[in-house]
C-alpha cells in the first residue's frame, strides 16, 4: 500500500515578541516565557492540522552576545514550557548570521524555504505570524498572509494582511484561511 502524504498548511512563527516575551538578545533560559495566549492559540493551530513552524533572526549569536550554547538552552527551556501546554512545535529555523550577510535572513525567505523542503507545506492555506517589519515583508516576499501582532515595536502595519492585538487573535485568522 503506497502512503499519500498530504499537505498540512503551516503557522510560521517568529520567537521574539511572538512565542515569547521579548527579551532583547535572550540568552537566558530563565527568562524565557510563554503567555498563555500564545499556548492557547497554538492548540487551536494544531488542532486544525498546522504544521508549527519557528522562524527567527538570531545575529545576537554573530554579535557575540549569545552563544550557540546559549541559544541551544533558551529553545530546551522554551519546548518545556510549550510541552507543559501540549505542544511541540515541528520545526525550528533561525539564522545566526549578522544582518545583510546571508540569504537566510529575514526577510529573505531561506528559512521559509528550508522548511518547505523539509515538510509538505500547503502554502495557500499557511501563513506567517510575528511581530516586527521583517516578519511582514517576510510574508509579502513568499507570497503568503502576514499577521502582524501589536506590540511596543514601531512597525509599518501596511505591510501586514492583518493587524492583531494578540497570537489568540492571530490563530483565530489563519484558521479562517485570512488572505
Amino acid at each position: 500500500m503506497i502512503m499519500q502524504i498530504s499537505n498540512r498548511p503551516a503557522a510560521f512563527l517568529d520567537r521574539d515578541g511572538t512565542l515569547v516575551a521579548d527579551v532583547p538578545y535572550l540568552k537566558n533560559p530563565e527568562d524565557v516565557m510563554v503567555p498563555a495566549e500564545v499556548i492557547e492559540g497554538l492548540q487551536l493551530l494544531r488542532e486544525a492540522g498546522f504544521l508549527l513552524i519557528m522562524v527567527s533572526n538570531q545575529s545576537g549569536i554573530a554579535r557575540g552576545y549569545l552563544s550557540d550554547d546559549d541559544l541551544a538552552s533558551v529553545h530546551v527551556r522554551m519546548e518545556q514550557l510549550l510541552l507543559e501546554g501540549d505542544i511541540e512545535l515541528d520545526g525550528f529555523y533561525y539564522c545566526p548570521h549578522a544582518p545583510d550577510s546571508c540569504l537566510c535572513r529575514k526577510p529573505a525567505t531561506g528559512m521559509l524555504k528550508q522548511a518547505c523542503l523539509d515538510f509538505s507545506i500547503d502554502l495557500s492555506r499557511s501563513c506567517m505570524i510575528g511581530d516586527s517589519d521583517c516578519d511582514m515583508q517576510l510574508a509579502k516576499n513568499f507570497g503568503i498572509p502576514g499577521l502582524l501582532l501589536k506590540s511596543e515595536r514601531k512597525s509599518n502595519p501596511a505591510l501586514a494582511t492583518r493587524v492583531c492585538n494578540n497570537f489568540l487573535e492571530a490563530a483565530r485568522l489563519a484558521l479562517i484561511g485570512v488572505a
